[in-house]
């Protein structure tokens, strides 16, 4: 069997893996997706607060979880529980004031462990569809409840505060839920319990009628269906999908690594694909996060309330604006627009609450939960000169380019070519994975770039990275950084 089409979960779908050529792994993900949003619309109608107890309904969502992930990653799939009925442990017998310590080093270390072995033992190089994934939306989960129940007794009560520690059965749902047991997004446990119990949207509806002094009598409205959200978030998948198999497979992220192509090509022809490649490897992203967003919707959960236009909103738990995404004219407003549930727990678990360099810590926390391959951590470090100059540069000179709509029509084209440019800078490593493709792709097409920018040498004169040469070349690195975060 080749290579690309082995699993180490059923194989029951080999048939139509081979022959749509995609490997085994994507086709049981998305299998397990589609049957998951069936099954979110049966469980909303057929199993709804009101015909089945909380308990029935947290059974039920965990089950069909567990399905999932052993239909996906057979015996990988003990990870899962093995990490999950740890850290339960940990959320009953630690100290408060520490079970937020204890979860974290917990659920960070065995995560780091299985990507040491997932990476380097089996297929270093290789990004795979495997049981990694869900493990991080769980670590992401574990160590959210154990931050708000150490918060819960430690400051004043919010809203996202915990109080009381939550029983197995919640705990179990809460991390194996079949709406997020895949591709997540991480969501908040006071949330979910409230949408198992059948007050998630009164609760959300209620908020918004308080801010409005109870006088628009939508804390009185029927529950609003989500079938519209759900069919237009379907929509995006499809199109998503029809680009991915049409522009994103001819091409190949690999491609700027290749030894033919980057010593050949011209030096501008080796930048704009580049450029493009990196745009067409987003929409692999966009369709499963909107997917799984899609899925929760169908369940009635992400309930957000009422927009400013009166219509009821169900981005709760969105994962991503591709909106802001592909117009963004700020490496920050990229960020924020991009895996957004996950920027949610790395500011509450450590940009909130470091003492100093929040910035840095929080972007090694980023790449330590990515995984352990190397591109991860040069598109993690070296994001962080550029976020930070980004920063001081917006807050210096962005003002001066309000004056009209014109100026600033033409400050944003700038700037969001320059944002473009740091994106392929900066998240090429992120997708070619290894060293030896990451160093490559700077020799040939980062390298001439800067000397470029920077007038420093004549491109035809491009020194070979050496090792004598490293210092000055994360010199030149935070100093393109600057140029090209304006």
């Amino acid at each position: 069997m080749d290579a690309a089409f082995k699993t180490t979960g059923s194989k029951w779908l080999l048939p139509v893996s081979e022959y749509f050529g995609f490997p085994l792994d994507q086709v049981n993900f998305l299998a397990c997706q589609l049957f998951g949003l069936a099954a979110a619309f049966w469980f909303r109608l057929y199993l709804s607060p009101s015909h089945a107890s909380p308990l029935v309904r947290h059974a039920v969502a965990t089950l069909l979880g567990i399905t999932f992930v052993i239909f996906c990653f057979g015996w990988y799939s003990a990870h899962l529980l093995t990490v999950v009925l740890s850290s339960y442990l940990i959320i009953i017998k630690a100290d408060i004031n520490n079970v937020h310590r204890y979860s974290m080093v917990m659920a960070m270390g065995y995560l780091t462990v299985c990507q040491i072995s997932r990476v380097f033992i089996f297929n270093y190089g290789i990004l795979s569809t495997d049981f990694s994934g869900p493990l991080m939306i769980v670590t992401q989960k574990i160590t959210t409840l154990a931050f708000q129940l150490h918060d819960g007794k430690t400051k004043d009560a919010q809203i996202y505060m915990h109080t009381n520690r939550p029983s197995l059965t919640e705990y179990l749902s809460y991390n194996l839920n079949f709406l997020s047991v895949l591709v997540g997004p991480c969501n908040n446990y006071k949330d979910y319990v409230d949408f198992i119990e059948g007050r998630h949207i009164r609760r959300r509806l209620s908020q918004h009628s308080g801010t409005c002094n109870g006088q628009n009598g939508y804390d009185k409205m029927p529950d609003p269906s989500p079938v519209s959200a759900v069919c237009h978030k379907l929509l995006v998948c499809c199109g998503c999908m029809l680009f991915f198999l049409i522009v994103t497979r001819s091409l190949p992220i690999s491609y700027n690594a290749d030894t033919d192509f980057v010593s050949h090509a011209p030096f501008l022809t080796r930048l704009t694909y580049a450029f493009f490649s990196i745009q067409a490897a987003r929409p692999k992203f966009y369709f499963a996060w909107t997917l799984a967003d899609a899925i929760n919707n169908g369940a009635g959960y992400g309930f957000k309330g009422i927009d400013e236009n009166g219509k009821p909103s169900w981005d709760l738990i969105c994962n991503l604006n591709i909106w802001g995404i592909e117009t963004a004219t700020s490496f920050k407003t990229f960020i924020d627009n991009w895996n957004i549930q996950t920027g949610v727990w790395l500011k509450t678990v450590c940009y909130d609450r470091a003492p100093r360099y929040r910035v840095e810590l929080t972007f090694i926390l980023s790449a330590l939960w990515h995984g352990v391959y190397p591109g991860y951590y040069f598109t993690f470090i070296t994001a962080i000169p550029i976020t930070m100059a980004a920063r001081a540069i917006r807050k210096n000179f962005r003002h001066h380019f309000l004056c009209s709509r014109g100026v600033k029509l033409v400050y944003d084209i700038i700037t969001w070519a320059a944002t473009q440019l740091a994106i392929c800078y900066t998240v090429m490593p992120f997708l070619l994975l290894a060293v030896e493709p990451t160093m490559v792709y700077y020799r040939y097409v980062i390298y001439p770039l800067l000397h470029i920018i920077l007038n420093r040498h004549p491109t035809s004169a491009m020194p070979s990275l050496q090792v004598d040469e490293g210092r000055s070349f994360y010199i030149l690195i935070f100093q393109i950084s600057e140029n090209i975060s304006l």
